[in-house]
């Protein structure tokens, strides 16, 4: 005989039909009693974690009439506490495991409001915004019902920066609709008021750093200056070791750096052979077929090599602008669809990555170099401005290129070792940015320019046949993927 708990979900809220087959299967060990009817045939997990597993399910078993509502309706899922808001005819709070339903007397769903699954509905982002402007308090130990002021900014400048102006104005305009259906008009006043206010058309007093940036026109992205204080927190818990470079001569100086412009193309793409790509930077040997990349390599090495150049750093962020524009416009001028020494215009992507959008770069380099300024060590500040750069992408196309020429500049000024990045190492590196971009962690990007500065310390760089022999000898020039499947590293000379 089939056991009737084979049918049963993990988690489920019994009722009198099966409830003595339920009390038995307690009885038996079978089942585990939850919280008020509740009961799940998970015996391993925590009640919490299985009760958050099925909330919506959950939810529609104890209110089959509900609408999430409130702040859970713009978060779609239960608040930090557990708590779930709801409009619903029943009264009763219900507390069990991981979970808080809190219920409400409202309107019922409109025809605007989202059907959900099991017959719930959910506020329309019109009237969940609406909502969401009533003041509410937390009771003890609980989140309140609405969501702050603060957050609301925040929330709006969200939809702002990723839907775009239309996208919040038309939520405005259908909250005037609803507000009147709703008795609610109060709310849409205020609404309307915060709207206005972020776009500077109105003054309401706004309180969320974000929210007082778009009103005064300088909008940034949040989620960018939040990878930037990470990415400081770690390089002023990192002591770097100082790898000096005050001594090098003038042929040392050209040898490295025609490496570093050399390795920092092929990352971008721009792929010569060592030898031709030598013949083009020191016998101005242009190939036909390829004058723009020849150029990119020209134009690097023409910044990297001139150490003058190079111990410019910025001391405000005007000057920072200044630096970065002028490099990019050497690197890239022969590329005039790249809009060389000006800033995109266009959103750029690589891969899963979607790089700051234009109406942000200003601002979230503003707030980065802010950051930046408080780091003490030539190699911090090398690794976060590199960073930066790289992860604001305010150019059209040569980031890469230029976020490295402004990491070794940072060096250079401080007369200590540039960084470079062989072939066999760009996966390392690559994979080290995507880590803090993706995952916020920043020790495989400072572990991995460390590195990348010892190793460009390690190479006698005095004559340039003995050098290209010495990087050779180190797998330096090998195809990264090639090298990953044969299991070979760059390593340091013996």
């Amino acid at each position: 005989m089939a056991n009737f708990l084979d049918d049963m979900p993990e988690v489920f809220v019994s009722h009198t039909d099966i409830s003595s087959q339920v009390s038995q299967a307690v009885s038996r060990g079978e089942l585990k009693k939850l919280g008020s009817r509740l009961y799940t045939k998970n015996l391993t997990d925590d009640p919490e974690l299985i009760v958050k597993r099925h909330w919506v399910d959950l939810l529609s078993e104890y209110y089959p009439d509900a609408l999430i509502a409130d702040r859970t309706a713009l978060e779609n899922k239960p608040a930090e506490d557990g708590s779930v808001f709801i409009v619903s005819s029943k009264k009763r709070i219900t507390e069990i495991p991981g979970l808080i339903i809190n219920p409400r007397k409202g309107h019922d769903p409109l025809e605007s409001d989202r059907p959900f699954i099991n017959g719930l509905y959910i506020s329309s982002e019109p009237r969940a915004y609406l909502e969401n402007m009533r003041p509410s308090r937390a009771r003890k130990g609980s989140v309140p019902r609405t969501l702050r002021q603060e957050e609301m900014e925040e929330r709006l400048d969200k939809l702002f920066r990723l839907r775009g102006i239309d996208h919040v104005n038309n939520i405005r305009d259908r909250a005037r609709e609803l507000a009147q259906q709703l008795d609610m008009q109060e709310e849409y006043e205020k609404l309307d008021d915060l709207i206005g206010s972020l776009q500077g058309t109105r003054n309401a007093d706004i309180k969320s750093d974000v929210g007082k940036a778009r009103k005064s026109q300088k909008p940034y992205d949040p989620n960018r200056v939040d990878l930037f204080l990470k990415l400081f927190e770690d390089l002023s818990d990192f002591t770097p070791q100082t790898r000096s470079a005050t001594n090098l001569s003038q042929d040392e100086r050209v040898n490295l750096s025609f490496f570093e412009a050399y390795f920092s193309n092929f990352i971008e793409g721009t792929e010569f052979e060592v030898d031709e790509a030598a013949d083009i930077v020191f016998n101005n040997a242009i190939p036909a077929e390829r004058p723009e990349g020849a150029h990119d390599v020209m134009g690097t090495f023409r910044i990297v090599s001139n150490y003058s150049e190079m111990a410019k750093t910025p001391d405000v962020f005007e000057e920072f602008i200044a630096i970065l524009k002028s490099r990019h416009s050497t690197v890239m001028a022969l590329r005039k669809d790249k809009q060389p020494g000006e800033f995109k215009t266009k959103l750029n992507v690589a891969g899963s990555t979607q790089f700051v959008k234009p109406e942000l770069v200003m601002a979230t380099l503003e707030r980065g170099f802010e950051i930046y300024r408080g780091l003490e060590y030539p190699f911090q500040k090398a690794v976060f401005m590199m960073f930066l750069v790289s992860e604001v992408h305010p150019f059209t196309d040569g980031n890469g290129r230029i976020a490295r020429i402004m990491m070794n500049a940072e060096l250079v000024a401080a007369d200590q070792q540039k960084i470079i990045i062989p072939t066999v190492y760009r996966n390392n590196y690559l994979a080290a940015l995507k880590a803090l971009t993706h995952n916020r962690q920043a020790d495989p990007l400072i572990r991995t320019l460390d590195f990348g500065q010892k190793y460009a310390q390690s190479i006698n760089w005095k004559s340039y046949e003995e050098a290209r022999t010495l990087i050779e000898t180190t797998n330096a020039f090998m195809d990264p993927a090639e090298a990953d499947q044969e299991g070979i590293r760059l390593r340091l000379p013996s």
